[in-house]
């Protein structure tokens, strides 16, 4: 793929034809998760439809009025009768993308923590290595970056380095794309927010590749941050399940990668 297609992206920001145009063998969408995020939300959805045409938002149950400010914008909603969690969401747009016959999907939070405008670095990165989990990797020493952000990443980069070998450099960043064909044990993903990091050490137990794009991030002041993070019930869920994983790795997760070491097999 010739990499003067991605800088015509870069060039003409605000035609998303050239996304089909550059990158014809694949079909890429946008999902994106949002739970009583009214104040962001709108913004957010239109500035990706500028790179990402197909733009799908799993609204999780919101009350605040995030359905009727979407419900003005040309996109896909897919409507939890009740909030479920990120998890839940993230897996209800992603089978939904499958079955639209998406190839992949780039995921970004509706928070404005992310910046739509570096949804073109991704997509190079994906067209260079389009099996691969390409993660927006944040500076977790920009200004405003809580103390407890930076603690939770920080410690489960440790963890998913121990897992699978491989360190991405975020894993707790929200904005990504997934190839969904490299997606393993769907059905097994929990509800909350640890689910973004099971996704990877699923796929990377199967061969997939994750690799880090540094992006920009953007927090708001504390007192103006929307966040649904639960710190003490969040953290203990997501300590509870790197132990599960750490046992998976040593049941599945390193026996899987010395079968393809030997045999010279890949099956992500």
């Amino acid at each position: 793929m010739p990499r003067a297609g991605f800088f015509q992206i870069f060039i003409n920001p605000y035609r998303p034809e050239l996304l089909t145009e550059t990158m014809p063998a694949f079909r890429y969408c946008t999902i994106i998760p949002t739970y009583n995020n009214c104040s962001t939300v709108a913004d957010v959805v239109k500035r990706t439809l500028e790179f990402c045409p197909d733009v799908i938002v799993v609204n999780d149950g919101s009350t605040d009025g995030t359905g009727n400010l979407l419900s003005e914008i040309p996109v896909t909603v897919l409507t939890n009768d009740r909030n479920r969690g990120k998890g839940y969401a993230l897996k209800r747009g992603l089978k939904y993308a499958k079955q639209k016959g998406y190839t992949h999907v780039v995921t970004i939070d509706a928070d404005g923590q992310h910046f739509p405008e570096d949804i073109p670095l991704l997509l190079e990165a994906s067209a260079e290595r389009p099996g691969d989990i390409i993660v927006g990797c944040r500076n977790l020493t920009s200004e405003n970056m809580p103390r407890g952000n930076t603690f939770a990443n920080r410690f489960s980069n440790f963890w998913f380095r121990l897992q699978t070998g491989q360190r991405p450099g975020d894993t707790q960043s929200g904005f990504r794309i997934y190839p969904l064909a490299s997606l393993r044990g769907l059905q097994l993903i929990t509800s909350r927010y640890e689910a973004e990091l099971e996704l990877m050490v699923f796929a990377a137990w199967h061969g997939t590749r994750i690799t880090g794009v540094p992006v920009r991030v953007l927090y708001q002041p504390e007192g103006e941050r929307i966040s649904h993070f639960r710190p003490f019930y969040d953290f203990f869920r997501i300590s509870v399940l790197n132990t599960l994983l750490c046992i998976g790795a040593l049941l599945y997760g390193l026996p899987a990668a010395l079968f393809r070491l030997i045999t010279g097999r890949g099956d992500g």
